[in-house]
């Protein structure tokens, strides 16, 4: 019974944190030291994995309307000023490369810091201090009452490449977000709070699939035992699987929900309360390890 219980509450972490730019990573790795499960376990390595695919099938469901209309606008979009280069669908393939290549070629350096509270602590602090200054600056329309790019349609081929780049920070330093940095670097080059969310959800769907996809490969076809210890096993008897669907379950239906308010809310209220939320975080898990209190 107590690993359902611990299976339901990483799926809610999961589902809450996925999507909101506070690091689904960091809260995971939190949650993992404060209940004391072993990092060594193969099963909940994999299980990580699986409840984070969880969270991101609830994108093709939530977007489900806007992916179709994209589909039928392409290649030249809804009002016909598109082409096949600047096509929103084009858009979120191109970022995905920016961002996908180099992360491959950084997996060494990625993976040193996957378990790091101390650089998941600094990247809390100083992301949400990045976040808080960008929301500040840019959060509000420019002259006119209006952003440079009000919707993910209206959006450049400059503006998604910056954004892919962007979003290697994320992958480099667990902790970052990847919807923060994105959210972020969006602003940055004049989208919209709206516009810039909406990207990130797109650009998140076949980030963390490859990302996922590629980990649960190397797990399936290991290269040597070490390998093997490294990336997790899959469950070994029906109370492990039982388990594994519980979390991944939870973190789809919970992720589901914080999508959707998650849109309604920034279009209100924009993202100070979350910068604010991941200082004060990274600040706590700093001094918790200073004082010796993690592993």
């Amino acid at each position: 019974m107590q690993d359902y219980l611990l299976s339901l509450l990483l799926g809610i972490i999961e589902g809450l944190t996925e999507f909101l730019p506070v690091s689904s990573t960091a809260h995971l790795r939190i949650a993992e030291e404060l209940l004391g499960i072993s990092l060594s376990s193969g099963f909940w390595k994999m299980y990580s994995i699986v409840i984070q695919l969880g969270a991101i099938l609830c994108l093709p469901i939530y977007f489900a309307p806007r992916i179709v209309q994209f589909f039928r606008s392409f290649p030249h979009g809804e009002r016909g000023d598109r082409t096949e280069l600047n096509h929103p669908l084009t858009l979120v393939g191109i970022a995905f490369v920016c961002t996908a290549v180099p992360s491959y070629l950084l997996t060494k350096v990625i993976g040193k810091n996957l378990e790091n509270l101390t650089v998941m602590g600094w990247a809390l602090l100083v992301g949400g201090i990045v976040m808080w200054i960008v929301d500040a600056r840019y959060g509000k329309p420019g002259p006119g009452g209006r952003y440079q790019t009000e919707r993910m349609d209206d959006m450049s081929m400059g503006q998604a490449i910056w954004i892919g780049i962007c979003q290697i920070a994320s992958a480099v330093f667990p902790g970052t977000s990847r919807s923060m940095s994105t959210i972020a670097a969006g602003q940055l080059v004049g989208m919209s709070r709206p516009a810039a969310l909406e990207f990130s959800f797109f650009l998140s769907f076949p980030t963390m699939i490859a990302a996922t996809g590629y980990t649960l490969l190397r797990t399936f076809h290991p290269k040597g035992p070490a390998a093997a210890t490294e990336l997790g096993a899959m469950p070994a008897n029906a109370h492990e699987w039982l388990v594994l669907i519980i979390g991944f379950m939870v973190s789809f239906f919970v992720a589901l929900g914080v999508v959707a308010w998650f849109m309604h809310w920034v279009r209100q209220k924009g993202f100070t309360p979350f910068a604010v939320y991941r200082i004060i975080l990274g600040i706590a898990v700093l001094l918790w390890v200073w004082k010796g209190h993690a592993h």
